[in-house]
């Protein structure tokens, strides 16, 4: 059985998809006995999750703050909202300068895939930042499948459009379908996932179930949720904030203390749960994994 290994990240064993739901169940169930009979509760064993010595955010936070304007526009409104959000069936189309565009069930784009477990930094453009364990699996790895063509430079996602299933597309707010966008090589960068769930459970709907971008060195907005197309392009994307402010959002949307928002500074952060702020880390504290990629870039022009 292979076990992977990365700098910063505490990762399961990895194993099919399947067979990680029934396993999930099975050792969930088993662990609940285990600690009811030493008088702990499953919400203290939450704590064991931790990236280096801090301890994930809880379960509850990351799960009842956050932003999903398609559910509404304040941060308890996609709790209280995405209820209404069906996501089986549920199917993704891939498409544009690739060998295999189609569109896929669920089931069938996760089928080859091994689910793996990466504990990250969530930093928001707003200036809170939470610590999540996500379950998922490399965007890489999918991407491999489909044989983007040397003409596809850029990778496209664009969320679910259902005003019907999704109360907050009913006003302008965005220009809607959400649509955010990748680099290819941020794309193919090992820390860049598709994730499928958190806290060793499968995606709440408010979290972007049951298919979201997870890009650990960007801004928050840049993870798209609940994703119907994935599109290898030529051109660079113009993503929902882009079209929104592009003064304020940019494609890149790289966390850097360095290049303040044009509305408040980013050098600082309120991690959910704490009570004082803490500095921002460049890129989000995974310098030594991505700064490659944008090496001679001026990342005040490229924010």
């Amino acid at each position: 059985m292979l076990i992977k290994k990365s700098p910063d990240i505490r990762e399961s064993e990895v194993t099919d998809y399947s067979t990680y739901l029934s396993r999930r169940d099975f050792i969930k169930t088993g662990i609940g006995l285990s600690l009811a009979g030493l008088g702990i509760s499953s919400n203290a064993y939450a704590k064991v999750y931790k990236l280096g010595d801090e301890e994930a955010t809880s379960y509850k936070n990351i799960t009842t703050y956050n932003n999903f304007y398609e559910f509404g526009t304040s941060k308890e409104a996609p709790a209280e909202n995405a209820h209404t959000l069906k996501t089986s069936p549920w199917s993704v189309t891939i498409n544009g300068e690739c060998e295999k565009a189609g569109t896929y069930t669920l089931e069938d784009i996760l089928k080859p895939h091994d689910i793996e477990e990466h504990i990250y930094r969530f930093r928001c453009v707003e200036g809170w930042s939470m610590i999540i364990p996500w379950q998922g699996f490399k965007l890489g790895d999918l991407i491999k499948r489909f044989k983007p063509t040397s003409k596809a430079k850029y990778v496209q996602f664009e969320t679910l459009y259902d005003p019907k299933q999704m109360p907050g597309q009913r006003r302008d707010v965005l220009d809607w379908p959400y649509v955010e966008g990748l680099r290819m090589d941020e794309a193919m960068n090992s820390l860049t996932l598709l994730a499928t769930g958190l806290y060793g459970k499968d995606l709440p709907n408010q979290n972007g179930a049951p298919l979201r971008l997870v890009v650990p060195w960007k801004y928050g907005f840049k993870n798209i949720k609940s994703i119907v197309r994935i599109s290898f392009v030529e051109k660079q994307p113009i993503s929902a904030w882009m079209k929104a402010a592009p003064n304020e959002y940019g494609f890149y949307s790289n966390v850097n203390p360095n290049v303040p928002h044009p509305r408040w500074s980013q050098k600082r952060e309120r991690r959910i749960g704490e009570l004082l702020k803490r500095d921002t880390l460049m890129f989000n504290g995974y310098t030594e994994q991505v700064a490659s990629m944008y090496q001679g870039m001026d990342l005040k022009k490229f924010f």
